[in-house]
């Protein structure tokens, strides 16, 4: 492994691995540092990913990294613990102590899912607790299923998921009372709602069964659809001196990029849920795509300068 890189890839999920898959392809020395903490890790495969659907996660990563490494690009299992420097000359710390050099970043860190205060609801997630009904939806499709309403969202989300069952409830638990207007949509849709909060999920085998009121009531529900708060992991990027801002939809923080993934700070690139917290699998692996070429498109933009400058000199 060498000790400086055109490109150092910091997480090694769908957007890490497809911008250093591009980077390697364009000849570019790219390493992939990767802790093995993808969010999807939970799930039991990838959805609406076109010739991977329902592949196992760790699979889908595996594959990802032999394409990088058939093309001369490296991964490595390890933690970083620190940025630094500026465009051309950053310093990656991995968790060892060793010091990697880099000319530019791409960080596709990921996000944290904060999940709501529910007893028995962790120990669900990514089973029969859900929250995309695009990646999830057909795979909980039929069941009696519980929308827990957590924000002003919460209408939207039990209309989303009626489209994978006819038998929902929406469960306003901390969400705001849906106007009439909003009322109306749901009894034409035949969404029950009920009223207090959620004191527990009711479990059986490690299924969901339930959802256990405040009031002591059990509601029937074989599968739940919540929203977290997406919280970028971005800690590592104040060393470079960037920070997560609030998303526009306020369902979280995230790392503001422009639509190739160039930061505000020169040569520090992001991608997938660091910078979009609603990308899924399929489109934070076209976003490292995007990102990787435009590094490679920056790279080639100050070689060239280069090259003019030292011809001009000769």
């Amino acid at each position: 492994m060498d000790e400086t890189y055109d490109v150092i890839v910091v997480g090694g999920g769908a957007a890490g691995l497809s911008g250093a898959l591009n980077l390697a392809r364009a000849r570019r020395s790219v390493l992939v540092v990767d802790a093995g903490e993808q969010r999807n890790l939970p799930a039991d495969g990838v959805h609406g990913l076109i010739a991977r659907d329902g592949m196992a996660p760790t699979e889908l990563v595996r594959l990802g990294r032999a394409e990088v490494e058939r093309y001369g690009g490296a991964v490595l299992d390890a933690r970083v613990v620190a940025l630094g420097g500026s465009s051309g000359e950053f310093t990656v710390t991995l968790d060892d102590g060793r010091e990697l050099d880099a000319r530019r970043l791409l960080v596709t860190t990921g996000l944290v899912d904060e999940l709501p205060d529910v007893p028995g609801l962790r120990d669900l997630w990514g089973s029969d607790v859900v929250h995309c009904p695009y990646c999830h939806g057909y795979e909980i499709r039929d069941r009696p299923i519980g929308v827990l309403g957590t924000n002003a969202m919460a209408v939207h989300g039990a209309q989303l998921f009626r489209q994978w069952s006819a038998d929902l409830t929406l469960f306003l638990h901390t969400a705001p009372e849906p106007t009439a207007e909003e009322r109306e949509g749901l009894e034409a849709r035949g969404i029950r709602v009920v009223e207090g909060e959620v004191a527990g999920l009711e479990t059986e085998g490690g299924r969901l069964t339930g959802l256990r009121m405040a009031s002591g009531e059990v509601v029937p529900r074989r599968a739940l659809a919540v929203s977290p708060r997406f919280v970028a992991r971005s800690e590592l990027l104040a060393g470079v001196g960037l920070t997560a801002t609030e998303h526009p939809s306020g369902t979280g923080e995230r790392i503001e990029a422009d639509a190739l993934g160039l930061t505000a700070v020169p040569g520090v690139w992001v991608a997938g849920n660091v910078a979009d917290p609603m990308a899924w699998v399929a489109s934070a692996a076209h976003q490292g795509a995007m990102a990787g070429a435009a590094i490679n498109h920056d790279l080639i933009a100050e070689e060239t300068r280069t090259a003019v400058a030292l011809r001009a000199a000769a």
